[in-house]
């Protein structure tokens, strides 16, 4: 089901309908054989396997608290390791057996396998690390009720692509449940429907211009084809990602829960530093504290530092997905963040966006537009085909429709509005009459601009 078609509003209805009409002792039952349900209508022979990693960690994060010693770590390698066994089998292993067919000799499919992905493993399998980890640390309490560990790892808003949420948010809602009250109804609505507007009214139509020219780069040579193709990828991402994120914050809202913040007006960065503080924050921040910090950091001079944030990102681009490209994406980004840390240029600005950061910001933009090619194209020499057109003369048609472009100028004019004063905040407090107007507003434009047809969200793939 996803989440902008009938059948998921009505499971969501029925969910919600059931959830606060229920007896409070039952709600924590019903959403995870929701959230089961939700899994399962996607492809159920995974059950078993999400099932199993539940079971692994619950039980090792018992263990790590109750025991000391030796018996602590060995538990903690025992979930990690299966936590990122399932991964590297499902995601990787295909990847590694052409890279080994390859260097013995033998045809890249030589020992392939037609393996399926399971819907969501990289985010669930970080979310599960992070919390054994904590709970290793000390700074998170093992879970000793076996249902709120598994509604935790399942819990459907979140299961597919994130945010990736720390135990101790959702465990905090969870224990100190509170009804929403009005203004945060009015600020979920309207995350739902703000999520399905950057959707369907604006990811999907990028992706048909950016589809049409990935999929054939050879036929479209110029620079303004590849410009204008890289563009409307950006673009795509952006509102195909941050729109499932703002649907996934919204429809937890209303339940009473409260996942974290993902995106923060990205391309208003003026730096690559910090685009990363703007950008997937939830993985940013989970590659930060579980894997940048515990390699050291900045903390042991200059040149570990530039090793420590290309690790990183080498990582960070391998847990996108198990092909060169994602690997070179990774490692662009971490010499870029590295760069900008020896030339004294890893600046950042949480808010008071002003016109005098225009140059840095356009600047930023084009850096990862550059990156944004490796990302999406199907191949290593697809990718550097655009790159060579991107560095031509601008010379042929420009494939963005100027309505399209409009629409991007109004996103852009809403971020810049975002950045000077919380959008959300004054949804929380403006009278209903307004945010009806809207949501009707937002409606309409899913109604005149949406595209036929289930495009599926980019971050489904992970």
């Amino acid at each position: 089901m996803l989440f902008f078609t009938v059948s998921y509003f009505v499971f969501f209805l029925c969910t919600l309908t059931c959830f606060y009409t229920f007896p409070v002792r039952f709600r924590k039952p019903l959403l995870l054989a929701a959230s089961y349900f939700f899994y399962m209508s996607w492809n159920w022979k995974f059950i078993p396997l999400l099932l199993t990693l539940t079971i692994i960690d619950f039980v090792a994060a018992i263990w790590i608290e109750d025991r000391l010693g030796a018996r602590r770590k060995l538990a903690l390698v025992v979930s990690l390791a299966s936590n990122l066994g399932f991964l590297g089998i499902f995601k990787y292993y295909n990847f590694a057996a052409s890279n080994v067919a390859l260097l013995l000799g033998f045809p890249a499919n030589r020992f392939y396998h037609d393996i399926v992905l399971p819907l969501g493993i990289s985010f669930h399998t970080f979310q599960s690390i992070s919390y054994v980890v904590d709970v290793y640390r000390g700074e998170q309490k093992a879970i000793r009720k076996p249902l709120d560990y598994a509604l935790f790892i399942a819990f459907f808003p979140q299961l597919v692509a994130g945010p990736i949420v720390r135990a101790r948010d959702f465990f905090r809602d969870l224990y100190t449940w509170k009804a929403p009250d009005s203004g945060e109804i009015k600020h979920g609505t309207f995350l739902v429907v703000l999520g399905l507007a950057k959707k369907v009214a604006l990811a999907d139509n990028f992706a048909l211009i950016s589809d049409r020219y990935f999929n054939a780069v050879a036929s479209q040579p110029g620079g303004a084809a590849a410009w204008g193709g890289v563009f409307a990828f950006a673009m795509q991402i952006y509102f195909d990602f941050s729109g499932y994120t703002d649907m996934a914050i919204g429809f937890a809202r209303v339940l009473g829960f409260h996942f974290p913040v993902n995106f923060r007006q990205p391309y208003l960065a003026i730096s690559i530093t910090d685009f990363w503080r703007r950008w997937h924050i939830s993985l940013s921040s989970w590659l930060r504290d579980y894997l940048y910090i515990p390699l050291g950091g900045n903390r042991d001079g200059k040149l570990m530092t530039y090793r420590n944030l290309m690790l990183t990102m080498l990582l960070g681009g391998l847990w996108h997905g198990a092909n060169w490209n994602f690997m070179i994406w990774g490692a662009y980004h971490g010499a870029v963040l590295s760069l900008e840390r020896l030339f004294g240029q890893a600046k950042h600005r949480e808010r008071g966006w002003s016109i005098g950061d225009v140059p840095r910001a356009l600047f930023t933009f084009v850096l990862v537009s550059v990156g944004w090619v490796f990302f999406r194209a199907a191949n290593v020499h697809d990718a550097f085909f655009v790159i060579g057109n991107m560095l031509r003369m601008p010379r042929g048609r420009w494939p963005v429709e100027p309505a399209l472009m409009a629409l991007a100028g109004i996103a852009l004019l809403a971020a810049l509005w975002e950045d000077q004063r919380p959008l959300l905040e004054s949804v929380r407090r403006a009278p209903t009459w307004a945010v009806a107007t809207c949501l009707g507003t937002l409606l309409f434009a899913v109604e005149i601009f949406g595209v036929e047809g289930n495009i599926p969200f980019v971050y489904f793939q992970f």
